[in-house]
Formats: C-alpha cells, sequence, structure tokens
C-alpha cells in the first residue's frame, strides 16, 4: 500500500482522554486531554513517517527534498517527518518554501492546541479538513474526516456535473474543505486560516541560449526520473505520446537495462494509438506489455473505480489507467511512474493554439472590427451563409474574455442547465459560481503572457484537481505507487524561465519540449497528434448489452434524486447517445460514475 492511500487524522477537542491515544510512538507532555490522532496502519506501516518531541508532532507523507543540506541529511536517516519538524521550527509558516518534491505535512502543537498542514506545488497528496466548533479534524479523504459533515452539498454536485470533478476547495461533503494546492492551513482559537504559500511568476531568463536550455531540460529530466525510480521495482505507463515515451526512455537509461512499460489499447476506431506505444517501445529496447480493454472490463471496473474516490469524480481515463497498473502489478512493479505534466508545463494541450487563434481577433484595430467586420457580421440570417458561418462563430468566440471563453465549450452550459437539471436543484446552487471561480484563479496570473496565464489555469484545473488525482485513484486501488518525474519542483522552476514563444511558436505545441527531444524520441512521437488514453465508452455502450445495461440501470435510479430531469436521462439514452456516441458517451459516464458514488458513499440523497 502507497503512501498516497494513507489516512491522517487527528481531532483537537479540549475533552478527550489520554486513552484515546494509539499512543504507538512516544507522546509529548501534555498532549493528554488536548490533541487525539489516530494514525494506525500509517505509523504501523512506516514509523519515520510521523515524529514528536517534547512539544510537538509531526506527520509527514511522500518524499520531500529539503533545501537545507542539513535539514534534507536529517530526512534521509530519521525520516520525513524529523526533517519538517526540525524545518518548522527553524523557519514556521516559510517552511514549505525551503522543501521540493511531491509531499503533505502536518504539525500538532499540543501546548497550542493548534494545527497547521501545507500541500506541495499540485496538492498531490490531498489533506482535507472541518472545523466544529472547538474541534478540527482532518485526513487524507473527503469521506474520512472523522468529525466532518457526510451531507451532500448541492453546490459541489453541481460543480461535479460542471467539472467532471469537484475542484479545491470544495469537497462533496458541506462543511469539508480540500487545502488547495500551494497552500498551507493553520487552525487555532482564532479558528482556520488558509494561506497560499507558492504562486507561480513567469520570468524568462535573460541570455539563456537554446542548445544551453536544451542541455539543461534533458539534465533536469533524467535526474528528476532516477530520484523517481529510486529504491522501487519500477514501470511506466506509455500512451505513445511524448511525455510518457520520454519517461520511458530515461528510465530505460536509469535502470541500465530494459524497463517495464505497460499501455493499454483499445479495439476501436480512432481510439487506438498502440502502434505509438509500440514504436517507443521498440526505440529503446522497453520491456513492453499491452493489454487491450474490452467491455466487459468496463461493466466490472466502472463499479469499483467510481466507488474507490473519496467524492464523485467523472475522468472518463481513470479506468484504463486503473487496469494498466493492475496489469504492472502482477508484475511485481511497486511503483508506477506517469508522464502527466509535460503538456501544461511546456504549452501541449491543443486548446492553446486554439485559443491564441482568437486573440489574433484582438489585435485587428479596434475601429475596423466595430465599424466593418462585426456590423457586417451582425446581418440577420449570416450566420446561414456557409461561407460566413464560420467567420460569425469565429468573431462571437473572439469577443468572450478568457477565461469565460472556455464555458463555450463546457458540456453542461452547451446542454443547457434548464433542460438538464431538475428545478428544484437548480434553485438550490448558484450556476455562475464556477466560472466565478475560475475568473479569480485567472485573475491571479495577471500580467503574464496569454500561454502562461493558460499553463498556471490548467495547473490547477487540469493537473492538481484532475489529472493527479486521477492517477493516484487509480494506482492505489490497484496498491502500487506512483511518482510524476516531469512535475518535479526544478522541472517546473525551468519552465517558469522559458520565452513564452518557446512554449507555443505560432500554432505550434509544446516546440522547445520537441525540440530538446529530437534525437532522443523517435521522430514519429514527435511529429504525431496528441491523443491519449481516449475511452470509447459512449461508442461501446451503444452496441455491448451490458454496458448498456448498466447505463439503463444506473440512471434510472439516478431518476430518483431530483438532481437530473428524469425527461433528459429518457433522452440522453434514446436519442442523444445513439445519433452521437462519442460526443454524448461523456454525459452518460458522468451521470452514471455519479450514481454509483452516491450508492455506495450517500445512499440515501434526494433532494
Amino acid at each position: 500500500m502507497s503512501n498516497s492511500e494513507v489516512l491522517l487524522q487527528a481531532t483537537l477537542t479540549g475533552v478527550l482522554a489520554r486513552s484515546d491515544l494509539d499512543g504507538r510512538f512516544p507522546q509529548p507532555d501534555g498532549m493528554a486531554g488536548r490533541i487525539a490522532f489516530r494514525h494506525g496502519f500509517f505509523t504501523r506501516r512506516d514509523p519515520a513517517a510521523s515524529h514528536s518531541d517534547d512539544q510537538l508532532t509531526c506527520l509527514a507523507v511522500g518524499s520531500p527534498r529539503f533545501i537545507d543540506q542539513r535539514l534534507d541529511g536529517l530526512a534521509r536517516s530519521a525520516g520525513a517527518a524529523s526533517g519538517w519538524l526540525a524545518a518548522f521550527r527553524e523557519h514556521g509558516d516559510r517552511a514549505p518554501d525551503r522543501v521540493r518534491g511531491r509531499f503533505a505535512v502536518v504539525v500538532l502543537n499540543p501546548a497550542e492546541e493548534s494545527v497547521w498542514m501545507a500541500v506541495d506545488r499540485f496538492g498531490t497528496y490531498p489533506l482535507c479538513y472541518a472545523q466544529s466548533g472547538d474541534a478540527f479534524s482532518f485526513a487524507d479523504r473527503a469521506d474520512a474526516v472523522p468529525a466532518g459533515s457526510r451531507d451532500v452539498d448541492p453546490q459541489a454536485l453541481f460543480d461535479y456535473l460542471y467539472f467532471h470533478m469537484i475542484p479545491s476547495p470544495r469537497t462533496i461533503f458541506r462543511g469539508v474543505s480540500r487545502l488547495d494546492a500551494g497552500h498551507m492551513l493553520r487552525w487555532d482559537a482564532d479558528g482556520v486560516r488558509v494561506a497560499r504559500y507558492w504562486e507561480p511568476r513567469f520570468a524568462p531568463r535573460r541570455g539563456l541560449g537554446l542548445e544551453r536550455a536544451k542541455a539543461e531540460f534533458l539534465e533536469i529530466v533524467a535526474k528528476s526520473v532516477r530520484e523517481s525510480a529510486d529504491g522501487a521495482r519500477t514501470g511506466t505507463f506509455l500512451s505513445g505520446g511524448t511525455d510518457s515515451s520520454t519517461v520511458a526512455g530515461m528510465l530505460c537509461r536509469t535502470l541500465g537495462a530494459p524497463a517495464p512499460t505497460y499501455s493499454i489499447g483499445f479495439d476501436a476506431k480512432g481510439y487506438d494509438e498502440m502502434a505509438y506505444a509500440r514504436i517507443a517501445a521498440r526505440h529503446f529496447g522497453t520491456d513492453h506489455h499491452e493489454y487491450y480493454v474490452t467491455p466487459d472490463d468496463l461493466v466490472d471496473g466502472i463499479p469499483r473505480v467510481a466507488t474507490h474516490f473519496d467524492q464523485p469524480f467523472g475522468n472518463s481515463s481513470a479506468v484504463p489507467a486503473w487496469l494498466c497498473v493492475r496489469m504492472a502489478r502482477v508484475d511485481g512493479v511497486t511503483r508506477m511512474l506517469a508522464g502527466d505534466g509535460g503538456d501544461e508545463l511546456f504549452g501541449g494541450n491543443s486548446r492553446y493554439a486554439k485559443q491564441r487563434v482568437f486573440g489574433a481577433y484582438q489585435a485587428v484595430p479596434g475601429l475596423l472590427r466595430k465599424a466593418l467586420l462585426e456590423p457586417v457580421l451582425a446581418v440577420p440570417g449570416m450566420d446561414r451563409v456557409p461561407i460566413a458561418r464560420k467567420a460569425v462563430s469565429y468573431v462571437g468566440q473572439a469577443k468572450v474574455p478568457l477565461p469565460d471563453r472556455f464555458a463555450l465549450y463546457n458540456l453542461l452550459t452547451r446542454l443547457g442547465p434548464r433542460q438538464v437539471l431538475a428545478a428544484d436543484f437548480l434553485a438550490e446552487v448558484d450556476p455562475d459560481a464556477p466560472l466565478a471561480a475560475q475568473r479569480t484563479v485567472w485573475a491571479a496570473s495577471d500580467g503574464a503572457d496569454a500561454i502562461n496565464r493558460m499553463l498556471a489555469f490548467d495547473w490547477k484545473y487540469t493537473l492538481a484537481d484532475n489529472d493527479l488525482p486521477k492517477v493516484l485513484g487509480a494506482t492505489s486501488l490497484a496498491g502500487v505507487d506512483v511518482a510524476f518525474p516531469l512535475l518535479s519542483d526544478e522541472l517546473l522552476d525551468f519552465s517558469l524561465g522559458l520565452p513564452a514563444e518557446w512554449k507555443l511558436r505560432g500554432l505550434t505545441l509544446r516546440w522547445f519540449f520537441k525540440e530538446a527531444l529530437r534525437g532522443f524520441l523517435p521522430d514519429e512521437i514527435i511529429a504525431k497528434k496528441k491523443h491519449g488514453f481516449g475511452l470509447p465508452f459512449g461508442v461501446w455502450t451503444t452496441g455491448h448489452a451490458g454496458l448498456r445495461a448498466l447505463a439503463h440501470d444506473t440512471l434510472a435510479s439516478l431518476k430518483g434524486r431530483n438532481v437530473i430531469r428524469p425527461a433528459f436521462i429518457d433522452s440522453l439514452l434514446a436519442e442523444l447517445l445513439p445519433a452521437h456516441p462519442g460526443y454524448y458517451g461523456e454525459m452518460v459516464w458522468i451521470l452514471l460514475t455519479l450514481e454509483l458514488w452516491l450508492r455506495e458513499h450517500a445512499p440515501g440523497y434526494r433532494l
């Protein structure tokens, strides 16, 4: 079992007796009657993950690396918690500034009846918490916070339907929050105070030449893979994209032997990337393993994966990721390396180029836009003229500023909340809340180039709130640890110093990343279009009896919760899905996983 599965929980009430203490390691003086925490498997499996002195107790997970060599040496010899406790004593709230790597840390102070906690720049190891009266409790899962509510928050459900996950700091439960990436929290007599300790600062390095940058980049990636693979039987995902292929190649170099690589395929037109995975495997000489997912795998796997998460989670690639890791686990792999991060650090998502095209409209002189282009395109009927239709759509989208423009592509927005959601449910929520939160995140990177602002935006909504929880959930369900070498802080800092035009040159995505890897990666992989672990769920559901029955039966029970309009569910299954399975399959998926989660974790919920 990995650290990502470890349950951290503590309760400060001022009334607990000493008999409530677990007592598996020395307790500081004064703890009786003030603090109790039940660590169970956490300390039994990894005693170095907790440490106490005469005043403080520290709990820590992950693989932190301390900048101070003395503290780093202490962490290596006595455990991460010992290093953190020393760092906290010396630097207080600024301790995270002097730490790199993936981590979550908690410091308990019984004398002051206070708690301090922090998570890394991407919130890799989550910490959820709740305050109830004079009590404060926390855990690594929203559904495990000891004193937390189990009442489902309708606004969180709306957020899930909008984002297909629930962005922090909100969780599915009322009054239970998740600490945002790059943030710390202090709880004491004054209540809960949350503050950001790190935020990105994009500052292109002066005089940075291309060749020097390439060499530095390759050195950092090699070091990140080497450190990520240390001390474990390590394998890696291999989708055939640039990120996973880079990690696979570097892992072969690190091991000095064929690295175990694992790929998932789909026997469905337009969804399979196995050919590229095979190219990378042959190029680097990996010990390659493949598995083709079947509809029957989904019938079995969807309920397992959906109910494993601590709150509703609708990323459809979680199931194939779990199947991939399960295959590695059978082979004795104890840690998987994931390629997440390359797109978001170096400009690889296709929407970055798309938004640049719309941004070009703002470069057109305002007088020309307002006096000529917009009046002509506003003439009634122009949107029905084939030649003008695209121009009308382009101008309409280009006039909407970011991040509001992203909402134009949102599935719930396009379908229409009033068409999808029950009236009673819609009356309980604020439909504008998701966009308001996105605007706040967007504003935090004010002054950065447009491409860098999109990257910083995705560090929260794509990485911290979506992709990393997906991989962590899939690997923990399979009982395998995971590391993210392309998200090392050194590589993150390196990307902050690159010129913006090296990330998106014209409409060429991740230009520098590809240039730096020429000669290392096969040319076919550098030139390929991005795909990823796409899942043909909608296509298969229309033709496979088991999947169709799972979808129909599950969504039928969702009708009774007064969240989704029954008429919409009927139309979705009978008309929309058969007509456009690739598009509407996503809505079926998020409703299906929602109902499966509610059955397991909140069976009685109904608005």
